[in-house]
């Protein structure tokens, strides 16, 4: 469901692999959604949402840099989304994971949809030009 298209693409390489990371992160959440076989998820979804963490920091950082070394003249804008979408990682309730593990994927999936088709698709594309 989670492919990185060509569309996606901002014509920056190292850019464009990791961007690649994200969408394999999300087709895993969606993966543990749909595994029905699984009933209780809590550690599946508490290590999806670390390799989440993890690799935003990562992937924002070098994003940021180079963006820096470019003198882009939207880093700024670039950096707050960013630091939003770290923010709002970082402030998960884990203790509301158990409540309806399903629904917190969701949840999960509804964020990564909306930063992979928003941000990257209207914002980091325009790094590349």
């Amino acid at each position: 469901m989670y492919e990185f298209k060509e569309e996606y693409k901002t014509g920056i390489d190292f850019i464009d692999e990791q961007h690649k990371v994200l969408f394999e992160i999300a087709e895993k959440t969606y993966n543990l959604l749909k595994n029905e076989f699984t009933l209780d998820k809590y550690d599946k979804i508490v290590s999806l949402i670390k390799e989440l963490q993890d690799y935003t920091i990562f992937h924002f950082t070098a994003e940021e840099e180079y963006m820096k070394s470019i003198n882009y003249k939207r880093m700024f804008t670039q950096k707050v989304e960013h630091d939003a979408f770290i923010k709002r990682i970082n402030d998960v309730n884990f203790s509301k994971i158990d409540e309806d593990q399903d629904e917190y994927i969701i949840s999960i999936l509804q964020l990564l949809n909306d930063w992979l088709t928003g941000h990257i698709f209207s914002n980091d594309k325009l790094i590349g030009k």
